[in-house]
Order: C-alpha cells, then sequence, then structure tokens
C-alpha cells in the first residue's frame, strides 16, 4: 500500500505524505529531507521543505540528531528566518545561533517583533549581544536594548512595541485616513489605542467598531474607556491571568509614569500559559525545564539536587522505622504493611499539594480563604481516609487473621490521609507566603511528612496497642 492510498479525505497529496492526522512531521519525510542533506543535495532538500510552514520547519530542526542540524542549517540557509526561529525550542535556537554570524542574527531579528527578537538576544553571551545590537539598524537596537532594561519574565520582555495610537481628539476619519495613509505601520492589531497628550492611554476602539462609525463622530464617543492596564514590570504569569479572567484580545503596557510603553497580544500569551504549566508541573516532579533538547549537563544538575535533597528527607523516614525495629522483627506483617502505608500517604499528599499548587498559581488560593481551603481538604482527607482505611483494616484482617492488626493499619491509614492532606495544602501555601515558589520543594517536604507521620503512626499504634514490641 503507498502513501496515496493512506491520504486523509480532503487533504491535499503533497500534504498528507509530509503531515500526519495529527499535523506532525512524519518520520518517512525527516528522513528524506536528510537523505538529500547528506548526500550534498541541497536543492532537493529545499524543494521538499519548502511548502512548509514556519513552525513546521523549526520542528523538522527539533527532529533530527544535534550533530545533523549544523548540516540542516546550511541546506535551509534561505529558509531559516526570522518566523522559523520565533517558533523553534530555545535550546535548539540557541545551538543554531551560536553557528551564525552578528550580522545574520541581526539580520533575523530585524525581521521580527520586539519581544521575539528580545528571546533570541537575551540568552546569548554578553559579549555576541553586544555585537549583534551594533549590527541592527538604530530603531530596531533602542527597542530591543531598553526590552533587556526589564527583569526577564516580565511584561517588558513580552511585549511589542509596534502599535496603533491616537490623539482622543481625532474623528473615526481621521483614524482611517492614518491607517490607510501610513505605509510603516504594524499590521498585526485588533485595538486602536487612545492617548492623552501625555501618551497616557485613556480607552480603546476596537477595528469593528471603527469600520461600522460614521467618519464624523469623535473617538472620545465611541471609545470604551474601561481598559486592563499591564505595568512594564509585572510577571509574565500574572500577565496571563489578566488576559485568562478578562477574556482579552490585547492590552496596553504602560511605564512606571503610566505612559503607554507596548502591548501585548493573546498569541504570546497562549505561550505563556503552556509554558507556566509546564514549568509547575516539571518542578513538581524535581525534573528541571524537562525538554527533551535540554544539554545533558544541565538537566542533570537541575535534577540530581533534588535526588539529593529526597535522599537526606527519606533518612528521616529511615530513622523512624530504626526506632521501631524490635517491633518489626517481633511481626513480619509490620513490614509487609509498611510501604502501603507509605504509598497511600504519598498519594494524597501529591493530590493535594497538585491542587494547591495550582490554586496559588491561578490566584484562587489567597489569603483571604486559606484557611477554608485547608478545612475543606481536611474534611475531603477524612473521606478519602475512611474510605481506604476500612478497605485496608478489612484486608489485613482476612489476609492476616489479625483483627487487631486490622484496627491498627486501619488507624494508622487514616491519621495519614488526614495529614497528608493538611501537609499537602499548607507546605505550597506557606512556601508562596515566604516568596518562595510553591511548585519547587513541595513534593519533597510532603513526601518527608507522609512517609514519616505514616511509619511513625503504624509502629507507634503497634507498639501502643500491645501488638508489637
Amino acid at each position: 500500500m503507498g502513501d496515496s492510498d493512506l491520504e486523509a479525505p480532503g487533504i491535499p497529496a503533497a500534504a498528507s505524505q509530509r503531515l500526519d492526522e495529527d499535523d506532525r512531521l512524519k518520520p518517512g519525510f525527516v528522513r528524506d529531507v536528510m537523505e538529500r542533506v547528506e548526500a550534498g543535495d541541497f536543492e532537493g532538500a529545499r524543494a521538499l521543505v519548502d511548502p512548509l510552514h514556519p513552525a513546521d520547519i523549526a520542528d523538522l530542526f527539533e527532529l533530527v540528531d544535534r550533530d545533523d542540524r549544523r548540516a540542516l542549517a546550511a541546506a535551509l540557509a534561505d529558509m531559516l528566518d526570522g518566523d522559523v526561529l520565533a517558533e523553534m525550542n530555545e535550546h535548539v535556537r540557541e545551538e543554531l545561533i551560536d553557528e551564525l554570524e552578528p550580522h545574520e542574527v541581526a539580520d533575523i531579528a530585524g525581521q521580527l517583533e520586539t519581544d521575539d527578537a528580545v528571546a533570541i538576544i537575551e540568552d546569548m553571551e554578553e559579549d555576541d549581544q553586544r555585537a549583534v545590537l551594533r549590527a541592527l539598524d538604530p530603531d530596531d537596537r533602542a527597542a530591543i536594548e531598553e526590552a533587556l532594561t526589564y527583569p526577564e519574565e516580565s511584561a517588558g520582555r513580552l511585549m511589542q512595541r509596534d502599535l496603533i495610537a491616537v490623539p482622543q481628539h481625532w474623528t473615526v476619519g481621521h483614524i482611517i485616513d492614518y491607517l490607510r495613509a501610513g505605509d510603516d505601520l504594524t499590521t498585526d492589531f485588533w485595538e486602536i489605542y487612545v492617548v492623552d497628550p501625555q501618551h497616557r492611554p485613556v480607552g480603546t476602539c476596537m477595528l469593528s467598531w471603527v469600520l461600522r462609525t460614521p467618519r464624523k463622530i469623535a473617538v472620545a464617543d465611541v471609545m470604551q474607556r474601561e481598559q486592563t492596564l499591564i505595568p512594564v514590570d509585572m510577571d509574565q504569569e500574572e500577565v496571563a491571568l489578566r488576559f485568562q479572567k478578562y477574556a482579552l484580545i490585547s492590552a496596553a503596557v504602560i511605564d512606571q509614569s503610566g505612559r503607554l510603553v507596548g502591548m501585548i497580544t493573546v498569541d504570546d500569551v497562549v505561550h505563556i500559559i503552556q509554558e507556566e504549566a509546564s514549568e509547575d508541573v516539571l518542578l513538581l516532579s524535581g525534573a528541571g525545564e524537562g525538554d527533551i533538547n535540554q544539554p545533558i549537563r544541565e538537566s542533570y544538575a537541575s535534577r540530581v539536587r533534588w535526588l539529593v535533597a529526597n535522599l537526606f528527607t527519606a533518612l528521616v523516614a529511615s530513622s523512624i522505622i530504626a526506632a521501631f525495629g524490635a517491633a518489626i522483627e517481633e511481626m513480619v506483617a509490620l513490614a509487609v504493611l509498611m510501604p502501603i502505608v507509605a504509598s497511600i500517604g504519598g498519594n494524597a499528599g501529591t493530590q493535594t499539594m497538585a491542587v494547591a499548587v495550582r490554586a496559588l498559581a491561578m490566584n484562587q488560593l489567597t489569603k483571604s480563604n486559606t484557611w477554608r481551603t485547608i478545612w475543606r481538604e481536611i474534611r475531603l482527607a477524612l473521606l478519602n481516609g475512611l474510605t481506604i482505611a476500612l478497605l485496608i483494616g478489612l484486608g489485613a484482617w482476612l489476609v492476616f487473621g489479625n483483627p487487631q492488626l486490622g484496627g491498627v493499619i486501619a488507624a494508622a491509614m487514616l491519621i495519614n490521609i488526614a495529614i497528608a492532606g493538611m501537609a499537602g495544602v499548607m507546605v505550597p501555601v506557606l512556601l508562596e507566603r515566604l516568596d518562595q515558589d510553591p511548585a519547587v520543594a513541595s513534593s519533597v517536604f510532603v513526601t518527608m511528612i507522609t512517609d514519616s507521620m505514616g511509619f511513625f503512626a503504624f509502629l507507634g499504634l503497634a507498639v501502643a496497642s500491645g501488638l508489637a514490641g
């Protein structure tokens, strides 16, 4: 069966040979491109790649081996423009940028919006960064240098400088004439910002309003005065929350004096939402960036420190087990059941912790509802604990023929799940109150608490009840 027999209905033959049903590059297509590159048939490789969208070309570079990317870049040099680099994974992009001359990087940066150009330049070595900036046009250089003065992951780094702003004394006719006559105006915008003489935003006009309103109507009479303004130093995560909460398409960015300095559009925020969500999940696991294109040395450094930290916290649980060594030797069933107590408690704590970290990231968990949330999680933990306690207690009774053992593990399980519920929400909240990222270290501390308290409750109750020891 050939490729033509596998084509999806409604998809052109050429597209179906390059992309699968999920719009991912097919392995066979990637092999065909690299075979031509390795054979020196650069023209043939370019012919295959030419129909691809810039995002698909970026995917092509990410899919090939690291050692093959330089040759691929040489073959597709004419296609390696700003649009492709803007869509590329940052680690892959850094590798390719390192292979380019400063003037080549400057040519690419000059094609991009300011925020995309900053993303390319900000991670370069300082000397290379200066060389690229020197090669830029004065206007582009000034805009990028200004952006680099703002904190990383702030609205100042994220915003675009190219926007449409008009004075509030204009009419709709003035705006239309201005848009038609301005050849150097940006072409990507959804709203027109209305500013006062100090260049402070006082309202917005959607393009649809401008097109449907008579020319003689004053802008001040049709503009929307209520708008969401983004401070230039606001963290990008908070920016994303503003867009999500108020369903924004774009928003004005203002400096400390309230002057309009840029705008942020929803397409930029979509990337931020994805990055922040992935970052929190990966931080909870201690996996660092979790990027498969990240150099091994960086991945090792980001992961091993949390494994070392977890090693020391595990010693706390081990010391509790050692303290009850005699009881465990006397009754082997305790050793058999201990992993169950730790495992269920750890999972319960992870569930609550994931909910708490997400609520903090989404601004759903604040000082005004902290105690209500903690009480909610305690009640939920007690319900879960009662269910699991009854199941494990009955199971231990039937398997070991000892009702007292069943009662001990049931009580220990209830205690541990309740503690896990409290720890799962209180640890992230405490870290957040201390201005620490709750996603970074929560899992290590919650695991230590659930393991230690689970072992202590189980073995302690076994000794106290006279079951062992």
